[in-house]
C-alpha cells in the first residue's frame, strides 16, 4: 500500500493537503472547545442562585427547628420558616435547572460547531486520498509486470488528456496496437507519472 508518491511534486502537494487537514480538524476542536466554556459561563447565574437557594433553606430550616424547640411555642410560629425554606429549595431547583440547560446547549453547539466543516473537510479529502492510495497501489504493482506495462499503457489511452498522448506520438493507438515496446512503456511511464509515481 502506497500512502504518498514517489516523485517529490505529488508527494509535497499530498503532503501538505494531509498536514491542512489535520491542522483544520484541530483548529475546530479547538473552536468548539473555545465555545463550550464560553456558554458554559452563561450557567454561573445558575450556580449563584442554587447556592443562595440551599443557603437561605438551610438557614429558614434552621431557624424553623430552633423556634420548635422552644417550650411553649406551636408549630404555627416555625411553619412561615418550614414553607420560606421550601420556596427556597424552589429558587435551588430552578438553579440547577438553568445550568442543566446550560450545559445541554454547550454541549450541543460545540458538538455542532466541532463536526460540520470537520465532515464537510473530511468527507471530500478522505474519499480522494482512498481512491489515490487504491490506484497507486494497484499501478505499483502493475509497473514491474510485462503485461502490467500493457495494462497501464492501456489505462492511459483511456483517461490522459488528448494532449499528452500526442505528445507520445500522433498515431499513439496504432503503436499500441501493434504492441510497439517504446511506446507502451512511455504511456505507462505517462500514467504512472499522472499518479506521481515512477
Amino acid at each position: 500500500m502506497k500512502l504518498y508518491a514517489d516523485r517529490a511534486p505529488a508527494a509535497i502537494r499530498q503532503l501538505l493537503t494531509d498536514a491542512l487537514v489535520v491542522v483544520w480538524v484541530y483548529a475546530w476542536i479547538r473552536v468548539g472547545m473555545a465555545l463550550f466554556d464560553l456558554i458554559q459561563k452563561l450557567a454561573v447565574p445558575g450556580r449563584k442562585l442554587e447556592g443562595a437557594g440551599n443557603g437561605l433553606a438551610s438557614n429558614l430550616s434552621s431557624a424553623g427547628d430552633k423556634i420548635n424547640k422552644v417550650p411553649g411555642v406551636g408549630d404555627s410560629i416555625a411553619a412561615p420558616f418550614k414553607d420560606a425554606a421550601e420556596a427556597a429549595n424552589s429558587l435551588a431547583n430552578a438553579g440547577r435547572d438553568q445550568q442543566e440547560i446550560v450545559n445541554n446547549l454547550a454541549w450541543i453547539l460545540s458538538v455542532v460547531v466541532v463536526v460540520l466543516p470537520i465532515v464537510l473537510v473530511v468527507g471530500v479529502w478522505l474519499p480522494l486520498r482512498i481512491r489515490w492510495v487504491r490506484r497507486a497501489a494497484s499501478a505499483a504493482r502493475l509497473r514491474t509486470a510485462t503485461a502490467g506495462r500493457d495494462l497501464l499503457a492501456l489505462r492511459a489511452l483511456a483517461t490522459q488528456p488528448l494532449k499528452r498522448l500526442v505528445g507520445i506520438d500522433p498515431e499513439v493507438a496504432a503503436q499500441w496496437r501493434r504492441g510497439d515496446p517504446d511506446t507502451v512503456e512511455a504511456l505507462a511511464r505517462l500514467e504512472l507519472r499522472s499518479l506521481g509515481l515512477r
